[in-house]
């Protein structure tokens, strides 16, 4: 909020209100080591445990995933690290919880941050050991040129740099002319650094799946004789549902069995040119997505049945994922496991296959080779991390699964709307309740009351996690967290007002995730951009903003400001008024002002709105309240 001036036109920095809500020189060595592997990431996205037919996926057609499957290792028990998209990229690639590398949530088209560059990626670390790399498809783990692929170990990029949702169109297909994603900029295709095509209806969508194919299977071709790594990240079958002629009204479950049809075509011409360049005993291939299903989507979103909820939940719906790692005459074919293991395990495992060096920096991946190779008494993850946007909200140690009490949104027995528009789900809240995942997959008997050992010692390792990568639940500030990547001069200059270096007192604690610099944000006169993860908002989940600032002494005020982000799309809202109240013994309050609202826009940028009283309205006073 930016408030407080007298003679000067100056703000207090106002917050956000939202209802969610070694790098440097990396030396490449000569491979001189023609056997080292050729690996494949395919990272599906949104979609759901039960999307393809060898998890038991109805009426879906997918022989080629089904024949990897057949050929590799089938994960029963493998998590995404985090139910949304940008989170869960940061932690594929760097090994790490996102809350470690600070990347939550997703990212959007304002977005003023990215992976620091200072985190060694997958393809960073194998490019030290004579791998060529290429990224092909969604990216969304910074759009500004600093953060995109080239800059992160990729020698090769072709693809969007979000989600394919962002974009100033309805699900319709129909431009948006005013209001919520109408400010998004035109959705741009990105060949290396350099913006080439804009994707502007459902048709262009389309396109996307066969287009990144094309580029996976000709890198594999030009790349065959030395080890290569192909990160190949779908768009789909996240909504908008884009699917071309050859697949179009192919599956007997509609559109979203179309797109997982041509998701399947697409990993077989990938098999097919490793099958005809020779190389297909010698690639590892992992296949899985990002998290879960969007459920509000209906027809035009995935399954994750017998999984309880989707995606931006911790029910396992939202983040255990079809899991699929083959590597042909290495690894046993037809295995399944049932061991837990997640993304965040994929680069150590790597690193021990190619002999790469491990970050120096602390990661929380571990080497899962062992499950590979089908150890019977391999175990190496027992635990895992529950997050969503700082919040700790689950641990599972083995078997148990303790969820901690947290609010979500539930689409348990909502109708879907029609096609292409999402419904709208059920504000939903959960205790501290546990599960046993060996028994009750969907999590639907809570067993706390029996087993209260068991919560006790899930409830010491959640507070292992807090003291480690904090808690926005219980405000715990973790000792380990690093820095996202951000654009230099993100924030406007520090605007100097009668409130920086008083004493604020909030009623209502601010959300973890926006958390700003902490409890003198509202006063520090660090301006918020058009990015509400540029680390300077704050914000407040489901409840209104009432601050109390005491200036120390009476002082003349003429002019109280206060600026607001609003994204609709990020369900992040302005107030519809700011009241401001004055007192000069902190008890008795008077002068309720309603502020007049003046709006501030910068092209395509979404909104920040600033909040100011006019004119001689306000007088001596040295307590101000705002609500």
């Amino acid at each position: 909020m930016n408030i407080i001036s007298n003679s000067k036109n100056t703000l207090l920095k106002a917050a956000g209100i939202s209802t969610l809500a070694l790098n440097a020189s990396i030396a490449l060595s000569q491979n001189t080591n023609q056997d080292k592997p050729n690996i494949v990431i395919i990272f599906c996205d949104d979609m759901g445990y039960n999307d393809v037919a060898c998890y038991e996926g109805k009426g879906v057609n997918t022989p080629n995933i089904d024949s990897l499957c057949a050929n590799g290792v089938k994960f029963t028990s493998f998590y995404a690290s985090q139910g949304v998209s940008s989170a869960s990229r940061a932690a594929l690639l760097t090994g790490c919880y996102s809350e470690r590398v600070s990347i939550l949530g997703a990212l959007m088209p304002s977005a003023t941050i990215g992976i620091n560059e200072e985190e060694l990626t997958i393809p960073k670390m194998l490019k030290t050991v004579g791998y060529t790399t290429a990224a092909f498809g969604k990216w969304h783990l910074g759009h500004r040129k600093e953060f995109l692929p080239l800059q992160r170990g990729f020698d090769e990029y072709f693809g969007l740099p979000y989600s394919n949702d962002m974009w100033p169109v309805d699900y319709d297909g129909k431009p948006i002319t005013d209001g919520g994603k109408s400010f998004y900029p035109p959705l741009k295709l990105i060949d290396g650094n350099d913006q080439v095509k804009e994707i502007n209806t459902l048709d262009d969508q389309g396109t996307l799946t066969t287009t990144y194919t094309q580029k996976a299977v000709q890198f594999i071709e030009k790349n065959k004789n030395h080890p290569f790594f192909l990160y190949f990240a779908h768009n789909m079958p996240h909504v908008p549902l884009g699917v071309s002629d050859k697949y179009k009204g192919k599956s007997p479950i509609g559109t979203y069995g179309d797109v997982v049809m041509e998701i399947d075509w697409s990993v077989g011409e990938v098999m097919k040119e490793l099958r005809k360049a020779g190389i297909e005993d010698n690639t590892i291939i992992i296949f899985t997505s990002d998290n879960g299903p969007w459920l509000s989507f209906g027809t035009h979103g995935g399954s994750a049945y017998p999984l309880r909820e989707g995606k931006g939940t911790n029910f396992e719906g939202g983040l255990r994922e079809p899991c699929i790692i083959s590597w042909k005459n290495h690894f046993p074919k037809g295995i399944i496991t049932n061991k837990l293991a997640s993304t965040i395990d994929i680069l150590p495992t790597l690193a021990a296959i190619t002999g790469a060096q491990l970050p120096t920096r602390k990661i929380d991946g571990v080497n899962i080779l062992s499950l590979l190779h089908n150890d019977k008494n391999a175990n190496p993850r027992n635990e895992f991390y529950y997050y969503y946007g700082g919040q700790l909200q689950g641990v599972r140690q083995g078997k148990w699964k303790l969820h901690f009490p947290h609010s979500y949104t539930s689409f348990k027995g909502v109708l879907p709307n029609k096609a292409r528009w999402p419904a709208i789900g059920i504000p939903s809240k959960i205790g501290l309740e546990l599960y046993d995942l060996e028994n009750d997959i969907s999590e639907s008997t809570n067993v706390a009351d029996k087993y209260p050992e068991v919560v006790a010692q899930l409830q010491k390792l959640g507070e292992q996690a807090r003291e480690d990568l904090g808690d926005g639940l219980t405000k715990v500030k973790g000792k380990n967290n690093r820095e996202p990547g951000r654009i230099k001069g993100t924030w406007q200059s520090l605007v100097n007002n009668l409130a920086m270096g008083k004493k604020i007192t909030v009623k209502y604690p601010y959300s973890f995730t926006y958390k700003a610099t902490g409890d003198n944000a509202l006063i520090d006169g660090k301006r918020g951009t058009y990015d509400y993860n540029d680390g300077v908002w704050q914000g407040y989940e489901g409840e209104d903003l009432i601050a109390i600032i005491d200036l120390s002494e009476p002082m003349d005020i003429k002019k109280i400001s206060c600026s607001f982000y609003e994204n609709t799309g990020a369900w992040i809202y302005k107030p519809q008024y700011v009241e401001v109240l004055t007192s000069n013994d902190s008890l008795n309050f008077n002068n309720n002002v309603k502020v007049n609202i003046n709006n501030i826009r910068n092209d395509n940028s979404l909104g920040v709105f600033e909040y100011s009283t006019n004119g001689n309205q306000i007088g001596r006073v040295r307590y101000i309240k705002l609500i």
